[in-house]
């Protein structure tokens, strides 16, 4: 594998340095590294742009095996690479779930196959996803892909019994169990955050205790068991507080926090336009504005995309019929400089935190989330931060096109990426 020297970055959004890649490591990270001392490496001009370690996603459907005509694991990677990320989580409700041993190996293999970037499944707790009976939780950890991320996502393991007794199971092995926190009776035919705007729209309201219930009877649940619990996308400003209170009694719970909840907000769907639907709804400015300093006061660990690709004929319909979810994996770091590194809230030390060290550490993502320090993984990404520019989708790597910010000005853009020493993005294009 060829050098590279990366000349002129601010690492971590520090002071510019040079960063050497060799051999799919980085060997020296200092001042006025010389192209010379590093005969016949490749110059990559940084120009001062942050360069932080890869960005990992704990959240993310891939849609393979059964919804190729959404995502595939290539297209998904191919987008992934394109948003700065060197490592993803797939979401288990795949066609076939993934709830056995063969399905989450055909998916880790086709991530080995893809070259973009590392895939680690994640296992389903029940079979089928249907709450009912645990899924081989041992077999798909002790399988090839390693599995130690277990989720319902899409659906909430809603009995206490069969979430007590997931959360025991994966102690043996310190996994961890990513609830999707919706209690179903209180949010049957809702359409989106209940409030004043659901109201004057006549849309069934999904109410913010819907969700903040499940958290407060799982970090209970996780206390009482001993056990470690991930809270998915996190939405709501009492949610914000639950998990406070959870962490300050040394309950071992983490929470994520999705891009689009730190941006937009339930006025929106007054467009009646689909691609604002999704899982949890849009809520209001205050729960933003809630999210957002939790993430930032490390209350929220983490920033997960919740990449939910769908084909068009799924958004491109009537409000009550479309399907929920947003892509996001190339408009993640984007948002995330806007709504956080923009605004002062987080540097870019803090950027790496959230959405590299931390997601790495609660998924167990080796060689992923590492210090950008000589003998560490060359698994890096390159952001040009001074530039901005108008979302468009037709560029994307993504198969499927239902992004919320289509002409709309971000900031940010990642020009390169490398997976262990090995560039997957050039100057904004995949290799």
């Amino acid at each position: 594998m060829s050098k590279t020297l990366i000349r002129g970055a601010k690492v971590l959004g520090g002071e510019p340095q040079d960063v050497l890649i060799d051999g799919g490591v980085v060997e020296a990270v200092g001042r006025d590294l010389s192209a010379e001392v590093v005969e016949g490496a490749e110059v990559v001009e940084a120009d001062g742009k942050v360069l932080l370690p890869g960005l990992v996603d704990l959240h993310t459907h891939l849609r393979e095996p059964g919804r190729e005509d959404s995502e595939t694991v290539l297209t998904g990677t191919r987008a992934a690479a394109s948003g700065g990320y060197t490592n993803v989580f797939a979401m288990a409700n795949t066609f076939p779930v993934a709830d056995t041993a063969g399905v989450v190996e055909q998916v880790w293999r086709l991530g080995q196959e893809s070259g973009y970037c590392d895939v680690q499944p994640i296992g389903a707790v029940t079979v089928g996803l249907e709450g009912a009976k645990l899924a081989e939780l041992g077999a798909m950890h002790e399988s090839a892909a390693g599995v130690t991320v277990f989720s319902d996502d899409g659906k909430c393991v809603h009995d206490a019994v069969i979430m007590r007794r997931a959360l025991e199971y994966v102690k043996a092995f310190n996994g961890v169990v990513a609830q999707h926190a919706q209690e179903p009776r209180l949010t049957e035919g809702a359409q989106m955050n209940e409030g004043v705007v659901s109201a004057e729209l006549g849309l069934g309201g999904w109410p913010a205790v819907a969700e903040e219930s499940v958290i407060a009877r799982d970090v209970l649940l996780a206390e009482h068991v001993g056990s470690r619990v991930h809270i998915c996308h996190l939405s709501t400003a009492g949610s914000v507080e639950i998990v406070r209170w959870a962490k300050s009694r040394g309950i071992d719970v983490t929470a994520e926090v999705t891009p689009h909840h730190l941006l937009l907000t339930d006025e929106l769907v007054r467009s009646y336009n689909p691609v604002y639907k999704v899982n949890p709804p849009l809520r209001t400015e205050r729960d933003v504005m809630a999210l957002r300093e939790a993430l930032a006061d490390g209350t929220i660990d983490i920033v997960a995309t919740d990449h939910a690709p769908h084909p068009h004929e799924d958004k491109d319909c009537e409000w009550a019929a479309a399907a929920m979810g947003m892509v996001g994996l190339e408009t993640a770091l984007s948002v995330v400089q806007e709504t956080m590194v923009d605004t002062g809230l987080l540097d870019w030390a803090g950027v790496a935190d959230r959405m590299s060290f931390k997601p790495a550490k609660i998924g167990q993502a080796t060689g992923h989330g590492r210090p950008v320090s000589a003998g560490e993984p060359a698994n890096l990404t390159l952001v040009d931060a001074a530039y901005r520019g108008q979302v468009d989708p037709a560029g994307f790597a993504s198969r499927s096109r239902n992004t919320p910010y289509e002409g709309r000005e971000l900031p940010g853009r990642v020009t390169h990426t490398w997976l262990r020493g090995k560039a997957t993005l050039v100057d904004g294009k995949l290799t």
